[in-house]
């Protein structure tokens, strides 16, 4: 591609580039780009909140670029104050190096095995002297650390702020200087930080980096940022059912934010999908699709049709009453059309309410979901009715006399 086509490419799902000409200018000399996202081993599990940016990773790899997966075991020590209210405890050292080993197991699941680098930030943070931590300190000032929207409420509030909380956002842009990066990639909550690598790389004599944001996913509650400590993560290395389980139980609304920030298909097949939407398919039989790619991708093909099977299964079973009543329903020799067999059988007031919650999709037979309001249903059979999630009806249909 040339340098418009990787814009374009790269700019697909990203919230902000800083600056596109320098991205620009970059790209245009024709040689592969040092590219670096960093991952603090604060929880062991890499989550679907993290793979908006390993996505993007990716990308920069199938381009040509050098991607460098760096761990931050040094700045894990710190704890990374972004978002917090209150200091955030440092994980032991135990800990750090326990939870670097499943992200390295992990990553792989995204990143092309043998064009990843991952490195450690103690490589060089740790060697760093007294007399050189001073000499980055003097960098930058208390005021432009304040500029932090978290800083400045915990300030203003009078909610402490160690000084070591301030060595983060340098040791992380020490992290550029040190792997003389030309990209850095990190979630919108990180644009601090990746803005102070900017400026510490100008202050070392090296050209500025591009700094690249992308979204934050939300998690399963569709409010917070996922996150393994609030419990709405989806990890990439959950078990197929339990993943798809949770990809099911997102929000409607919510599964459009993934498809656009997750989903390899093509913008224009999501497009075509939220048409489908809009012209009455239901909304679960998309996601289905959704869970599916997404499973496949984590685990392989067979295993996400087995977790779809598994699911479907489960939530019929858990869905319908065991103990319904059967009602007997006199039909017809013609039959006895599907609006006026939900009114019979209770769960419409009217054929009118019957054929709009037809047109609607919220209309089952025998779990299979029933979109043709002229179905006509003949004498000699038993069904389980539903309408909508929690109105079912079981009835036994038989010749009227």
């Amino acid at each position: 591609m040339n340098s418009d086509e990787q814009i374009a490419e790269l700019e697909r799902g990203a919230d902000e580039v800083l600056t596109a000409a320098d991205l620009r200018k970059k790209l245009a000399r024709g040689t592969p780009l040092r590219v670096k996202a960093g991952f603090d081993p604060t929880a062991p599990d890499l989550h679907l909140g993290h793979t908006v940016l390993l996505n993007k990773m990716r990308q920069f790899q199938q381009l040509g670029h050098e991607v460098t997966f760096l761990i931050g075991d040094f700045t894990g020590m710190i704890g990374d104050p972004t978002g917090r209210n209150a200091t955030r405890p440092p994980l032991s050292p135990e800990e750090i190096q326990a939870n670097a080993r499943t992200y390295e197991s992990q990553v792989f699941r995204i990143l092309d095995r043998e064009r990843t680098r991952i490195d450690f930030n103690s490589r060089w943070l740790s060697k760093l002297s007294s007399t050189e931590i001073v000499k980055l300190a003097a960098h930058y000032t208390v005021a432009r650390m304040l500029e932090r929207d978290d800083f400045a409420k915990r300030y203003k509030s009078g909610q402490p702020i160690s000084i070591h909380e301030f060595l983060y956002p340098l040791a992380q842009g020490y992290d550029s200087v040190a792997m003389r990066a030309d990209v850095e990639l990190g979630g919108t909550d990180q644009k601090f930080n990746l803005l102070v690598g900017r400026s510490l790389q100008e202050a070392y004599g090296q050209e500025p980096q591009v700094v690249l944001t992308t979204p934050l996913l939300e998690g399963t509650d569709g409010v917070n940022k996922m996150s393994k400590s609030l419990g709405n993560y989806i990890g990439i290395a959950e078990d197929p059912d339990s993943m798809f389980g949770k990809l099911m139980s997102i929000s409607d609304a919510l599964m459009w934010r993934y498809f656009e920030l997750l989903s390899f298909r093509p913008l224009s097949e999501i497009a075509a999908l939220r048409g489908q939407a809009d012209g009455g398919r239901n909304p679960r039989d998309i996601k289905l699709e959704l869970a599916s790619e997404l499973v496949a991708r984590f685990h392989d093909a067979a295993a996400a049709e087995r977790a779809q099977r598994n699911f479907i299964a489960r939530v019929s079973e858990k869905a319908v009453p065991q103990d319904l009543p059967l009602k007997v329903v006199p039909v017809p020799g013609a039959g006895l059309r599907l609006a006026n067999l939900l009114k019979e059988a209770g769960l419409a007031e009217s054929t009118s309410e019957a054929n709009r919650k037809i047109g609607e999709g919220a209309v089952r037979i025998d779990g299979a979901r029933v979109s043709d309001r002229g179905l006509t249903l003949k004498a000699g059979a038993e069904h389980v009715l539903q309408v909508g999630a929690k109105r079912f009806a079981r009835v036994k249909l038989e010749p009227s006399i």
